[in-house]
């Protein structure tokens, strides 16, 4: 079944991509995403990994919890979103720009 592989080839090829996966991984913590709701009364500040690391809330809706529910709901979605689609952005540059596990090497047209 594995007969004529380059087993070097394939261990180097996996090495590269632990190493491509784990500077994505470093990137992703620096990188930061802010979203707003309520036409900015609530600012909710995510990193690249997806973990909210702040949250703003202006003081005029401490007395109204069920607006600022809907709105910090509202603003924690987008920013996740943003997260998300910047991880999905990430991989198909890192598979589709130059590092691809899968190429045989040739290109295709």
């Amino acid at each position: 079944m594995f007969e004529g592989m380059d087993m070097g080839g394939l261990q180097k090829m996996l090495e590269e991509a632990q190493k491509k996966a784990k500077e994505f991984e470093e990137k992703s913590e620096s990188v930061e995403f802010t979203a707003k709701s309520g036409g900015g009364l609530v600012k909710v500040t995510a990193n690249g990994k997806g973990e909210i690391i702040d949250i703003d809330i202006d003081d005029s809706l401490l007395e109204d919890k069920e607006a600022l529910q809907i709105l910090l709901i509202s603003a924690i979605n987008d920013v996740l979103k943003m997260a998300e689609q910047n991880k999905k952005s990430a991989a198909m540059n890192m598979f589709g720009g130059g590092f691809n596990p899968f190429s045989t090497g040739g290109s295709q047209s």
